[in-house]
């Protein structure tokens, strides 16, 4: 965490599965929760804020020490000036989002790509060897998490005493491809009250088509066009990216038959 842990916020993280916790410090009453978590073997961790990293990193592979500077760029709004497309409406929140979808990037294995939406990230590709391929992980899982905003999934008629773990796990069936694992007979009643029709692929495109103001950044340059299609079908309307490609050209006259504003900041954010 980059913030002091209040109680809230340790009450949250009680609930769901994880290793530990490192943040700057714990008030009383968050530090008394978590103590009880995994029967007293949760790992908690206080760190100095103060604490600066050395400016050169070093990495031994077989023998061979690998040195490069430290990422140090402090990633801020001030970034998103350089506007390259036809739409250069470039909302508040949009400032918001492709800012924290670099930040993610920033400390994600590349090569990556990081879509955002209403202030938090909802999908992340990460250490493929091909753009397209971190394009089109990272926009599933963002279908996935805007699906689970259907009317349809909001309403499934889950069990009462059905876990946390196990509608989670129904409901990405239920919007995955495979709908039928959880949907057939003899199968059904150890979830739902009744019975439920599944979400269609023409319904699911549908739902998916009717959202915009989805953030996507991406750590190094689109080196084609085909990216911004992929990101154009999970709802993409704001983009920013280092630019330097020989196809920057094609690149952006793909946002601008979409409309997507496009921002160049001729900085990549590697991580190796």
């Amino acid at each position: 965490l980059s913030d002091e842990c209040d109680e809230i916020t340790a009450r949250i993280i009680k609930r769901e599965v994880s290793d530990g916790i490192i943040a700057p410090g714990y008030t009383k009453e968050a530090l008394d929760i978590l103590l009880t978590k995994r029967n007293g073997a949760y790992n908690i961790i206080q760190i100095d804020p103060a604490y600066e990293p050395q400016p050169i990193e070093r990495k031994q592979v077989f023998g061979i020490t690998f040195e490069q500077e430290r990422n140090a760029i402090e990633i801020t709004p001030a970034m998103l000036t350089n506007i390259v497309t036809r739409n250069r409406e470039l909302t508040e929140d949009a400032k918001r989002d492709l800012t924290l979808a670099q930040i993610a990037l920033k400390y994600t294995q590349s090569n990556s790509i990081c879509y955002a939406y209403q202030g938090q990230t909802i999908g992340v590709g990460a250490g493929q060897q091909s753009r397209i391929h971190c394009t089109r992980i990272a926009g599933d899982k963002a279908d996935n998490f805007l699906l689970r905003m259907h009317e349809r999934v909001l309403s499934l008629p889950f069990h009462e005493n059905l876990s946390r773990p196990d509608r989670d796990n129904a409901v990405d069936t239920y919007i995955s491809n495979h709908s039928e694992d959880i949907l057939a007979d003899g199968v059904w009643q150890n979830y739902f009250l009744h019975k439920v029709e599944p979400l269609t692929r023409e319904e699911k495109r549908a739902y998916l088509s009717s959202i915009s103001g989805v953030s996507l950044a991406s750590d190094a340059f689109f080196p084609f066009p085909d990216n911004i299609d992929r990101a154009k079908d999970s709802g993409v309307s704001y983009i920013v990216q280092p630019g330097g490609s020989l196809r920057d050209a094609l690149v952006t006259d793909a946002c601008d038959k979409y409309g997507i504003c496009m921002v160049h900041t001729g900085i990549r954010l590697f991580h190796h």
